[in-house]
């Protein structure tokens, strides 16, 4: 499923995992974003891989997996879109959460992911 695109200045929410999260060292690509909310959860669907220096997000499990929801402007998803390789490493994708909300996140493929440790909890800060 493809993700949208914000429209004419449009706030997206967009879910974050890993090195985005307040703390995190890429958390200052979010400075001009607005936290929505700062214990959200996804659906059980998605396994959350340990990569080292940074998590991956798949499809395919049977996780839900804690974050924070941001709302962004057409900028802030353009610098968010660089960082994260869009749409040639990560892929922006909307997702449920399990609230029901639908977010814009950032998915790795399986293939990717392919023999990195899983993190059973869904929480890149508890791994």
């Amino acid at each position: 499923m493809s993700a949208r695109r914000s429209q004419h200045g449009a706030p997206v929410r967009v879910f974050v995992y890993g090195t985005l999260l307040a703390g995190e060292p890429n958390h200052r690509v979010l400075a001009g974003a607005t936290l929505v909310a700062d214990e959200a959860r996804t659906e059980p669907v998605f396994e959350l891989r340990d990569l080292g220096p940074f998590p991956g997000l798949v499809r395919g499990g049977s996780h839900a997996v804690v974050g924070e929801v941001y709302e962004v402007d057409d900028a802030t998803l353009a610098a968010l879109d660089r960082l994260e390789g869009h749409p040639r490493f990560y892929t922006r994708t909307r997702i449920a959460l399990d609230d029901g909300a639908l977010v814009e996140t950032y998915l790795l493929s399986p293939r990717q992911v392919e023999g990195r440790p899983v993190i059973d909890s869904g929480n890149w800060r508890a791994r």
